[in-house]
């Protein structure tokens, strides 16, 4: 690529909800509230767009599976659905009672993981399509959930945040008996979290992110702030975690301009990450050292959703109307997405203050 950023041609028609990055290919997944999901190739300035992938309902995730041809689909039809991006077939994997907010694919334990608005989880097997889903009642409705090779972290509702054990919900809902009349009808499951915690953050949690080196997770919230957090319980370790400001603009007489922090997305190198907000800003953070290492130029309209490349060289950005300034016009063009070809140094945490 011959710049260090580029837009994508032929975005979708309405807001993005979410953005993923192929396994280990420059293949980009998207997600829109116009009801389909968009396949692009971005290994070349400009991108291609591969296929569309039609929807019934507004698609709220998206994320692939063991390899760049595997993908996962779901949103506001309420169903789980399994894509082939070579044939296009869709396969329902299971239904829930409510919109379906967040997917995640756990490569190491061969799960799928949704999070409905129902307040359920639901645990599928996609490798073992004889295995019924799982399905593990929440205390709330969740908002997000993120995955490390042994972890799962869901933030809810009322500043409730759980965190399970991959290896216990792999193992616990494999041995599920079949349902061969209603295949796709999940199955109670009690399962314990391995923590419950309170989020650190007042204010409604709107995403959530592991770091890659399974040590903890950032979490942000509608009120313009993030928190980061580790998983060891040591009186020692939970004195580490801390909460900052962020994605807040000054206005004409000078008082800050509060936004959301609509995405998080940790670097798979360096463990650094980055934010997104509804101030049209993406921001690189040292979680560990406590610095912002950068902040891009603002883009045109809210930052909805982030995502880092598999070797950490690229960083998609998707732009949507988020309606932060009261008005319900966006404009023409303001749904965009961005790949930009990161230095080899511009995403490396920059170390302790002296």
């Amino acid at each position: 690529m011959t710049t260090p950023q580029f837009e994508l041609s032929d975005p979708p028609s309405d807001a993005i909800s979410a953005i993923k990055f192929a396994p280990a290919s420059l293949r980009l997944l998207v997600a829109s509230w116009d009801k389909n999901v968009y396949l692009y190739d971005t290994s070349e300035s400009g991108g291609r767009l591969l296929q569309t992938f039609q929807h019934r309902a507004p698609v709220l995730d998206v994320c692939f599976g063991d390899n760049d041809e595997d993908a996962y689909t779901t949103g506001l039809d309420w169903d789980v659905r399994r894509l082939n991006l070579s044939t296009g077939t869709q396969t329902v994997l299971s239904s829930h009672t409510a919109g379906i907010r967040s997917l995640a694919y756990s490569f190491e334990h061969s799960i799928l993981i949704s999070a409905s608005w129902d307040s359920t989880l639901h645990i599928h097997h996609p490798s073992t399509p004889s295995s019924p889903p799982a399905s593990i009642a929440l205390p709330s409705k969740p908002f997000s959930i993120s995955l490390t090779p042994t972890k799962l972290v869901v933030a809810m509702a009322s500043r409730a945040l759980h965190i399970y054990d991959l290896a216990t919900l792999a193992s616990a809902s494999a041995s599920l008996p079949q349902n061969e009349s209603q295949p796709t009808h999940a199955i109670p499951l009690s399962i314990e979290p391995w923590q419950r915690r309170e989020s650190s953050l007042k204010f409604m949690t709107r995403a959530v992110a592991c770091m890659p080196n399974d040590a903890g997770y950032a979490s942000s919230s509608i009120e313009g702030r993030v928190a980061v957090e580790w998983f060891d319980p040591s009186p020692e370790s939970q004195a580490r975690k801390y909460a900052f400001k962020c994605h807040r603009q000054p206005n004409e007489q000078g008082i800050d301009v509060v936004y959301p922090v609509n995405a998080l997305a940790f670097h798979p190198v360096h463990g650094t990450f980055a934010s997104g907000g509804g101030d049209g800003f993406v921001a690189l953070w040292d979680g560990v050292a406590k610095r912002r290492i950068r902040q891009y130029q603002r883009y045109a309209s809210s930052v909805s959703a982030v995502a880092f490349s598999g070797d950490g060289r690229f960083l998609a950005v998707a732009i949507s109307p988020g309606f932060e300034d009261g008005r319900e016009g966006g404009g023409d063009g303001v749904v965009k997405v961005f790949v930009r070809e990161l230095g080899e140094n511009e995403a490396k945490g920059k170390g302790m203050k002296s």
